[in-house]
């Protein structure tokens, strides 16, 4: 079967998009306009590079070295240079989705037509990505302005046949990768070096990634929480329309509307209609409004992505139609670093209270259920330490949210005194995301436990669905066994969409 194809065009690629073809599940196309655009934008760089007078970037040096004018006959190697000195990154290379997602947001950059790459450049780029052909790219040494220089550079030293790639899952030298995919490097001529480190697509590669999967998880964590509650015997009032009605957070609201879905057709709630309990602890008669709050905040990130990687992000900027090439600041991720925070700090919100609705789980004296879940405990731990595991998540989750927005170190002599840190906030917001994943996926498990002591009685029809495809893959636990073989078995799910298409199937 073919894949799907997405045109490029610079302005209109959905977060979506960046997906499918992060995931090698669609191909790219660059658009006529776009094509026009560019080669306007290139014409315009080839006059300014043939006469004399200075344009940054174009012949003239980098950074603090900006007032030092380049000879005709070395804007060759200004620009292979720029390249090779600024590949210095360190570290694990970005996995192949990232890496894959990088080099097609900054095809979607330059498809612009404000950075001057001349046409043959940017077609090597679509077939990188066609072909498969995926740079190794170090994930730290980014600040995050003037945008990702270390990790684009990485990407760019492909383009040249320098470096590393991959091709057919096997890390080689670059210009072998492009070889066996029927490409060949070339030579970049004026400010095409520039045009290909300047910007913020490595921060938003990863921050794209992490986006949509931190929109799964929050309702993954709705899903965590009425099993939870179901299983706790805990009360569906504070989910009622009226409530949330009279405090209207969109994020609130759709918790709690959410939660009533996968409530509905509950056998377990009509069992303790009459009980004396008042109230539930605020870990599960607060879900929409905590949970509400983590989504507000993972919808202000997406406005910030949805625009950011539609921008134009070099410098300098290159107006063909006014015939002017402007130093400006768009290559500033402050937006972006900002917007990563705020995922990590809404992720960890979800695994604090989810923490806290396991310990409501295994602990006797407030879930009148056997210690730790576990039959004959004493012999038998039971969930003892898989609570202590999400504790121990979420600790660390904490220190990681600390903001790395608010934090900057100058760079290149102190022309560049204040930066974003943009990569620094998506890679923690990254395994930020890893730890709420493994918290999600330790409290389904948990809650399975306790609605199993509940039979026959069932909870809600979105909470029986997550509960009979986790039984599908973990059994209940009679006695003591490994547990982080359940634990990896039900985060695969998550990870593979199943349980949410489960719960979305059952509450269609």
């Amino acid at each position: 079967m073919s894949r799907p194809r997405i045109l490029i065009d610079g302005d209109t690629l959905k977060l979506e998009e960046i997906l499918q073809v992060a995931r090698n599940e669609a191909t790219v196309e660059l658009s006529s306009d776009a094509a026009t655009r560019v080669r306007a934008s290139r014409a315009l760089v080839d006059r300014v590079a043939a006469g004399d007078t200075p344009a940054y970037g174009i012949n003239t040096g980098f950074g603090t070295l900006a007032e030092v004018r380049i000879d005709k006959k070395d804007l060759r190697d200004l620009q292979r240079n720029l390249i090779l000195s600024h590949a210095c990154g360190v570290g694990t290379p970005l996995p192949f989705t990232e890496a894959r997602a990088l080099l097609l947001l900054r095809c979607n950059v330059l498809a612009k037509g404000y950075s001057g790459i001349r046409m043959e450049t940017l077609a090597l780029a679509l077939d990188m990505l066609n072909r498969n052909v995926v740079p190794v790219v170090p994930e730290r040494g980014s600040v995050g302005a003037s945008g990702d220089l270390a990790p684009l550079a990485h990407l760019a030293l492909v383009f040249i046949g320098e470096g590393e790639a991959f091709y057919e899952g096997q890390r080689m030298p670059a210009r072998q990768a492009l070889d066996r995919a029927g490409l060949k490097p070339v030579i970049l001529e004026a400010k095409e070096g520039l045009a290909l480190v300047n910007g913020t697509q490595a921060m938003c590669a990863v921050g794209t990634l992490l986006q949509l999967r931190a929109e799964s998880l929050a309702d993954i964590a709705d899903v965590a929480g009425a099993m939870t509650l179901e299983g706790l015997l805990g009360s569906h009032k504070p989910f009622i329309p009226e409530i949330h009605d009279v405090r209207a957070h969109a994020g609130q609201k759709d918790v709690a509307a959410h939660l009533r879905r996968i409530l509905v057709g509950s056998e377990l709630v009509e069992s303790h209609i009459n009980c004396s309990k008042v109230q539930d602890p605020y870990s599960l008669r607060c879900i929409p409004q905590v949970h509400g709050a983590a989504r507000e905040g993972i919808a202000f990130s997406r406005r910030i992505l949805e625009v950011e990687v539609n921008s134009a992000t070099d410098n300098p900027l290159v107006f063909a139609e006014t015939e002017r090439i402007v130093s400006g600041g768009n290559f500033h991720g402050q937006p972006i670093s900002l917007a990563m925070d705020v995922v990590a700090m809404a992720l960890t919100q979800l695994s604090s209270i989810s923490e806290r609705r396991v310990e409501q789980l295994v602990n006797p004296a407030l879930s009148n259920l056997p210690a730790f879940l576990a039959k004959n405990s004493g012999l038998n731990s039971g969930f003892m330490i898989a609570q202590v595991t999400s504790a121990a998540l979420v600790a660390e989750s904490r220190v990681l949210s600390h903001p790395a927005s608010v934090d900057s170190i100058p760079s290149s002599a102190g022309r560049e005194d204040h930066v974003s840190m943009g990569m620094t906030a998506a890679l923690k917001g990254r395994q930020v995301s890893d730890f709420a994943r493994s918290c999600l996926a330790i409290e389904i498990l948990v809650a399975a436990q306790a609605l199993d002591f509940r039979l026959p009685l069932k909870p809600g029809k979105g909470a029986l669905a997550a509960y009979e495809l986790v039984r599908s893959k973990v059994p209940h636990m009679e006695k003591d066994r490994e547990l982080h073989r359940d634990i990896e078995a039900v985060s695969q799910l998550v990870d593979s969409g199943e349980l949410l298409a489960a719960v979305r199937s059952a509450t269609a």
